[in-house]
């Protein structure tokens, strides 16, 4: 499998990258951040996907617990009514954040849970037991499903207990075996997806729109057009066949080095500010655009957050909206309502209005200027100088559909 930090990096898949990084962050701070990869075979999609195994933080889990239960969390029916004397009796490990894959073969049982062979075969105390499956087991990690629109249209039983797990947060897996009783299970945990949407059964929007919905971002994955990004993609490819110990150690190094960075954007968001104008310019897309699904403003709010964090920044920004709405909105709006969405934010005046409220309010509504600005060579400034330093340039630009041109003229971003 290639390394994280050694897949080449284009116009057509940067985004893919931000929203695998993002939700691993989000994933890490409780909140899942689910992401379905669409475009054509050949792209990468997978690739990214399971690469990013490898910059997985690490959780601290009940000791030997299969459903990954955080010490001051228990929830699985083994762990959840123990005091915190006993769970610290039982002690507790590091594990690597969880990276399961559901395959297309795969059974209920396989995914939800089933009957604990070992334990009800054991000859010296045997016992009725359940054994968690793929999902539960996931717990506080991933779940990786490639080529989901064949999934949802070949197996609806698993489909149907993906709409659960995904449908809250945290959502939930029922655990049934004929003969023990039913135990459901809270999950946290992110669902990535990759798919073809011009193969059959065609995309997943298509197949199984409930399904589509609960993805909180939809990435269109793109093709290098470029001699240049081509032409580094083979070369990385032919320095990886004959890589010498040493690059093979700057690589793992790399890895690291996301892994530390994801990890010090998790830190952040619990004291990330939210200004309440970025809140309700959302609100007034969902009004004003009739958007079908909340969750489409919810995984914008979300994700303009974590992607505030990944910049090392202590406060959210327009643009931090605008360059995550096109995932958020992919898969909900048609091609030309998202442009029409965007345009309008690049047009859109904010109005300042006699200050209201709590002082973060009033400080908020005083140093709220012009959208155009944020879309210009100038920049809306927010909260108090002491607590919201200047946005870093990032490492990447940001590319996705018409985003290019709203954040492009971004500035110092």
């Amino acid at each position: 499998m290639k390394l994280y930090s050694d897949l080449a990096r284009y116009q057509g898949n940067e985004a893919l990258f931000e929203a695998v990084e993002m939700s691993i962050v989000s994933t890490l701070a409780g909140l899942p951040l689910h992401v379905h990869a669409e475009g054509l075979r050949g792209t990468g999609k997978t690739t990214i996907f399971r690469s990013a195994a490898g910059v997985m933080p690490t959780i601290t889990r009940i000791k030997g617990c299969l459903y990954n239960c955080d010490p001051a969390e228990p929830h699985c029916p083994e762990h959840r009514n123990l005091s915190p004397e006993e769970i610290d009796r039982i002690g507790t490990e590091e594990i690597l954040m969880p990276f399961l894959e559901i395959s297309h073969s795969a059974k209920i049982g396989t995914v939800a849970g089933s009957i604990d062979l070992a334990k009800i075969t054991d000859k010296t105390h045997p016992e009725a037991a359940l054994l968690p499956g793929i999902i539960p087991q996931a717990h506080r990690g991933i779940i990786f499903i490639d080529e989901i629109n064949r999934l949802a249209d070949t197996s609806p039983e698993i489909t149907d207990i993906l709409l659960d797990v995904m449908g809250t947060k945290p959502g939930r897996v029922q655990i049934e075996e004929t003969g023990l009783a039913a135990v459901e299970v809270p999950v946290q945990v992110s669902v990535w997806a990759a798919s073809n949407p011009d193969e059959d059964p065609g995309p997943l929007s298509d197949v199984r729109k409930q399904l589509s919905d609960r993805f909180d971002l939809v990435i269109d994955m793109g093709r290098p057009d470029k001699v240049e990004a081509v032409a580094g993609i083979l070369r990385q490819n032919r320095q990886r066949r004959t890589k010498s110990s040493t690059r093979a150690g700057l690589s793992h190094r790399g890895n690291e080095q996301v892994r530390k960075r994801l990890l010090a954007a998790a830190e952040m968001l619990d004291d990330l500010w939210v200004p309440d104008y970025v809140e309700d310019l959302l609100a007034e897309v969902y009004v004003k655009f009739g958007i079908e699904s909340l969750r489409a403003v919810e995984a914008a709010q979300l994700g303009a957050q974590i992607r505030a964090a990944l910049h090392k920044r202590h406060h959210v920004e327009v643009y931090d909206v605008v360059a995550v709405l096109p995932w958020a909105l992919n898969h909900r709006v048609f091609p030309e309502r998202l442009e029409e969405i965007l345009t309008y934010l690049k047009e859109r005046r904010f109005t300042t209005e006699k200050p209201q409220g709590s002082s973060r309010d009033r400080e908020s509504q005083k140093t709220t200027g012009s959208l155009a600005r944020i879309f210009g060579s100038g920049r809306v400034k927010s909260g108090p100088k002491e607590t919201q330093p200047a946005p870093p340039k990032p490492a990447r630009p940001i590319s996705e559909l018409a985003v290019d041109e709203a954040v492009a003229t971004e500035g110092d971003l």
